[in-house]
């Protein structure tokens, strides 16, 4: 991708834009295309009885881009079971990620109500009543079993010591759940008779508490992942594609063996050797954080419980630290948007469990807000524990999973600061602190004066990133010329229409 690629865009490559989209994945199967399967793929009744049992009079339908074409049928179905008295609309274009709950435009028509249609990363809302319907995709229990059982054979020494086998799957198998476990429990008893089956169902729907989006009475997490105690002894199995949940699951639960098993295909993978690549990709961009002095933290959702607390102790954590940071709300991002924001060196992503972003293609590194905790330590050490919990976030103060913080009475202000990425030692800039004489850190630099065009004037930049930004930058928008430019000597125009001017020689 060039240079003008990444930082602009036009309206007509997005009208060509060709996506690759595997059709088996994205669109309703093609077994559901008859009428009665297709209601029953939709949980048309089951949707009809969590209106009707909540009495709820507004309630939105969300669906992802995959899965628009089906709006229509669908809203079609309810609308015919319930009757006029339930209004129903329908959300397409959400404000964030199509995993997410889309609460705001939900607020836009006053839903009392949601059902999210599609896959879901089942983080916690805040405000609404919600209703997942997954889809009920076909599984083949009996050849799970079958590929299983012979991989537990020929691997048998290596999973002697396994004493769990903890069961994950895609939200698309969740109605065969039962099923895969009965047949799970009784391969795990053959194996060995220690061996304990683990499995959490998934939650369907979800009623939120009226205080959780300021982070009081927020439920537990909807997965549970073993300890680091029981990792090597722990077996989690993961039956589906490759997607951000399989990413997820990978990044927290690093240290234990995963296994994946792809229905599409048929083949089990072992997820070991991911984790490492991921994580030390996540490492080298926690060393880049390291240098950042100037942070901007991006809002990826605003359904999420307790983002709002998080906000703020990230605030609180820079603000700590002496590092400038801002607050930016963009919608869905791109490198586009975010080359627009220069000064920022590093973003940190606030958004669900899966919204981790791969920023390769953009200008600047954007971190989680766990791996900016792991920035702001005084060491860079990384044991490689991974979370995207909120909650688990905002339980950690003073510290997170052991770790040491900056104190300003035992550290060395003035000492500079080894740089992993560029291999030399650098002087970190501190923002909003005060000394004694009651200025910044930063006005004692040279840089921190600058001249006025009209007057010559001395003015200070004080503790303003974007104006030592400015200071630095070879262009800083054109020269307006105040002052030193005389009037230009009116003359007039030309007067008529512009095929034929009344000065113009050549009409006729």
């Amino acid at each position: 991708m060039s240079a003008t690629e990444t930082f602009s865009s036009s309206g007509e490559e997005v009208i060509n834009r060709s996506i690759d989209v595997h059709k088996e994945d994205s669109e309703t199967p093609s077994y559901a295309r008859d009428p009665g399967v297709f209601e029953d793929f939709y949980e048309i009744d089951q949707t009809v009885r969590f209106i009707e049992d909540g009495q709820y009079k507004r309630v939105t339908l969300q669906f992802p881009d995959e899965l628009l074409h089906d709006s229509v049928p669908i809203y079609r179905a309810l609308k015919r079971k319930l009757g006029d008295d339930k209004e129903l609309y329908v959300l397409a274009d959400t404000s964030y990620g199509s995993c997410c709950v889309d609460e705001v435009a939900a607020s836009h028509v006053s839903a009392d109500a949601m059902v999210h249609y599609g896959h879901a990363c089942l983080s916690l809302n805040a405000r609404l009543p919600v209703l997942y319907v997954f889809g009920k995709r076909q599984l083949d229990i009996d050849s799970i079993a079958q590929k299983l059982s012979e991989y537990f054979e020929e691997r048998s020494g290596d999973l002697e010591d396994v004493k769990r086998v903890v069961l994950k799957h895609d939200v698309v198998y969740a109605h065969n759940a039962s099923s895969l476990v009965d047949s799970l429990g009784n391969l795990s008893g053959k194996l060995s008779g220690n061996m304990q089956l683990s499995y959490d169902p998934l939650h369907r729907s979800t009623t939120p508490s009226s205080t959780s989006l300021y982070g009081e009475g927020v439920p537990k997490s909807l997965e549970t992942i073993p300890s680091s105690a029981d990792a090597e002894k722990t077996l989690t199995i993961w039956v589906g594609e490759e997607s951000p949940t399989l990413t997820k699951l990978v990044m927290i639960s690093s240290g234990q063996n995963i296994i994946s098993y792809s229905p599409r295909t048929g083949k089990i993978v072992a997820q070991t050797p991911l984790t490492n690549r991921l994580l030390m990709r996540r490492y080298a961009l926690v060393q880049k954080a390291r240098d950042a002095d100037v942070f901007g933290i991006l809002v990826g959702t605003l359904g999420v419980a307790s983002y709002l607390p998080l906000i703020s102790h990230i605030r609180t954590k820079l603000k700590k630290a002496h590092k400038k940071f801002y607050t930016i709300s963009v919608g869905k991002i791109n490198p586009a948007k975010l080359a627009n924001f220069m000064e920022i060196e590093c973003w940190v992503w606030v958004s669900c469990s899966e919204g981790m972003v791969e920023s390769k293609d953009y200008f600047k590194p954007i971190i989680t807000p766990f791996e900016l905790e792991v920035a702001l330590q005084k060491a860079p050490d990384w044991s490689g524990k991974y979370t995207f919990d909120f909650k688990e976030l905002l339980d950690s103060v003073p510290s997170t999973q052991g770790m040491s913080w900056r104190n300003s009475e035992d550290e060395d202000e003035e000492r500079p600061v080894f740089s992993l990425v560029s291999g030399s030692y650098r002087q970190a800039k501190r923002f909003g602190d005060e000394t004694a004489t009651g200025t910044t850190a930063s006005d004692t630099n040279a840089s921190a004066l600058t001249t006025r065009p009209k007057d010559n004037a001395l003015t200070k930049l004080g503790d303003s990133a974007a104006a030592h930004f400015l200071q630095d930058r070879t262009y800083q928008g054109l020269d307006p010329r105040l002052g030193q430019d005389a009037p230009s000597v009116l003359e007039q125009g030309r007067s008529g229409i512009a095929r034929a001017y009344d000065d113009d020689k050549t009409q006729t």
